[in-house]
């Protein structure tokens, strides 16, 4: 099926910030589609005891639960851009939330309302697409890392056995600009395919 160019303008807008009612819907719907994504993402960090970890572009806070149930993570904190999806995130982890264990901040990746060098791992899920700015936000990311800690972001970057030309591009792009940032062992992992959508991530470390 054909959308409308409209139509597809708007639900492009909604996967990148939900609003209304429309957009808790897609918040939602996001969280049963990423499962498979998020587990492996979660794998990936090696979540130690204390950590603080922050995922950029939070969503409804379904990684950030698992986070906070399944792993020894002192605390984790979500930014997004849109308002619906913050208020999901906080009613599905609003223990952690009463308990001070987490926080949601409505923010923008070029600006990251957190002080420096603060947290231990840095995430993201399904959100590289919607990056405005790659060098202010890898410098952000840069920023509010620990010496020796680590980024993760997570994406697709084909589907059905073809490549998407213009993940393709972003990646060549955003790779070397995280090494010209400053990060080390930034590198490319592959991962089992999630429905028909292939599963990448992009890793870096902050040098110690």
């Amino acid at each position: 099926m054909r959308f409308p160019e409209r139509i597809k303008n708007y639900i492009d807008r909604q996967y990148r910030s939900p609003k209304g009612i429309i957009g808790s819907y897609i918040g939602e719907k996001m969280v049963r589609q990423h499962q498979p994504e998020t587990l492996w993402t979660i794998e990936l960090l090696q979540i130690q005891a204390e950590d603080k970890v922050l995922e950029l572009g939070c969503g409804s806070g379904s990684a950030m639960k698992r986070i906070l149930q399944n792993t020894e993570a002192g605390y984790a904190s979500g930014v997004d851009l849109s308002k619906t999806v913050i208020r999901s995130a906080k009613f599905r982890n609003r223990r952690a939330w009463n308990e001070g264990k987490a926080d949601f901040t409505l923010g923008d990746l070029k600006n990251l309302p957190y002080p420096d060098r603060h947290f231990h791992k840095v995430y993201s899920i399904h959100t590289l697409y919607f990056w405005e700015d790659l060098l202010k936000s890898l410098t952000e990311i840069y920023r509010v890392l620990k010496p020796g800690a680590i980024f993760i972001i997570t994406l697709s970057d084909g589907a059905d056995g073809e490549v998407w030309e213009g993940v393709k591009e972003l990646l060549d792009e955003f790779i070397p600009m995280a090494k010209s940032t400053g990060f080390l062992e930034v590198s490319l992992i592959r991962g089992s395919n999630s429905r028909q959508y292939h599963t990448v991530a992009v890793t870096g470390k902050k040098p110690s």
